[in-house]
């Protein structure tokens, strides 16, 4: 039972799959919505997120990670947002050409 705890708050998650990303706000910027998915890694979150947008009736999404890593969930969304802000900003409308940024 112990065990199970400290996985838990460690963000580890079962054998087999990786770990659960923290459950984030969505953010709107420029009419795309941001939403920040930190990944559990080691005891602290990497950078990560979803970006979509509803392009003629169709959602379109592109997922991003960084190698950015942070001692806490919170300032792990801050960054993902930020990030996910630069990638818009940078790729405009070739956002949704691919799969991942």
């Amino acid at each position: 039972m112990f065990k199970k705890l400290l996985q838990s708050l460690k963000g580890s998650s079962s054998p087999g799959k990786g770990p659960a990303a923290v459950a984030a706000d969505p953010v709107t910027y420029k009419d795309v919505t941001i939403t920040p998915t930190p990944l559990p890694e080691g005891g602290q979150f990497k950078t990560a997120g979803t970006i979509s947008q509803i392009i003629d009736g169709e959602e379109k999404k592109t997922e991003f990670i960084r190698a950015d890593n942070h001692s806490s969930a919170d300032a792990a969304i801050e960054h993902s947002v930020k990030k996910a802000k630069q990638i818009i900003d940078e790729r405009g409308a070739s956002l949704f050409d691919s799969e991942r940024c």
